[in-house]
Formats: structure tokens, C-alpha cells, sequence
């Protein structure tokens, strides 16, 4: 999030950010929230799952029995605890 708010002229994934940057600028209302892991286990998925693509735009067409299973508890509100070690 802090790239998206901030300069990110010199990141090697400047492109990228630059395209969220022009999809947040459109005519909508978009709030940026930080949601940690365990609250949106999909999205940790495919973020994971987008260290082992190449740098771009990815659709995926039919989702994987594991990010089926993952959709299925965001949209029951299901949530992992957050274990923090102290």
C-alpha cells in the first residue's frame, strides 16, 4: 500500500504499481484497507502464488481446488487467528 501512495519511480515493479495507480484514479470510490494474512487467506494465496510468475498481469480462469476452498471462507467470513510470538 505504502507504494502505491507513495513515489515508486525507481522500484523495479514501477509499471505495475503506475496501472494500480491508474485503475484507482478512475470515476469510483476505492478504499485502500491493510489486512493481515489471516484475515484474507485467498489474497495471501495469490500473492504467493505471484512470486513464482513473471512480472505482469495474470488472469486465472478457473481457480484451483485450494483457492476454491479459500474463496469459500472469505465469503463465510472465516478467519485464521494471528499467532504473534512475543
Amino acid at each position: 500500500m505504502e507504494l502505491i501512495r507513495e513515489s515508486a519511480g525507481t522500484h523495479p515493479h514501477y509499471i505495475l504499481i503506475s496501472h494500480i495507480r491508474q485503475l484507482l484514479s478512475r470515476d469510483w470510490q476505492v478504499v485502500l484497507k491493510h489486512v493481515f494474512r489471516e484475515g484474507n487467506m485467498a489474497a495471501d494465496y495469490l500473492a504467493s502464488l505471484g512470486h513464482s510468475l513473471s512480472v505482469g498481469e495474470h488472469a486465472i480462469m478457473t481457480p484451483s481446488p485450494t483457492l476454491n476452498h479459500l474463496l469459500l471462507y472469505d465469503v463465510m467470513c472465516i478467519q485464521t487467528p494471528r499467532f504473534i510470538l512475543s
